[in-house]
């Protein structure tokens, strides 16, 4: 399938534009957790992670066809890049255990992983 440069150009705009959305969606769960609950802040940041790889399990099983690409590039790396994180993922457990909170540390280290995989297979079987 040839790509009309300006095709490529309008998927880019709105790749950055779906990932500015899905920033701001990571800021604002974070932001009311913090406001409401200080204490639980990295766990916005593990919601944020499993709400974006269930969004990319129904994604990625949902939109197959190959006229899907732009979709795909504008969803998958765009918002889901935009809302997730792994640098914040592995950054803040660090800094956990820093302030000597290990358990908590390993807590997070140990629930991402499962739950974004399980929301991941979540919106997988959503897909079909």
């Amino acid at each position: 399938m040839a790509r009309c440069p300006e095709l490529v150009e309008v998927t880019l705009l709105l790749v950055t534009l779906a990932g500015a959305v899905g920033c701001v969606v990571r800021y604002l769960m974070e932001y009311n957790v913090r406001r409401h609950h200080p204490t639980l802040r990295p766990w916005a940041t593990v919601a944020a992670n499993a709400v974006g790889c269930a969004v990319a399990g129904w994604v990625a099983y949902r939109l197959v066809s190959p006229t899907d690409g732009h979709l795909h590039a504008i969803l998958l790396t765009g918002f889901c890049g935009g809302l997730t994180t792994f640098s914040s993922a592995f950054a803040i457990p660090a800094l956990l255990v820093k302030e000597h909170h290990w358990g908590f540390s390993v807590a997070i280290v140990v629930a991402t992983p499962l739950l974004c995989g399980a929301f991941f297979a979540a919106g997988a079987g959503l897909a079909h």
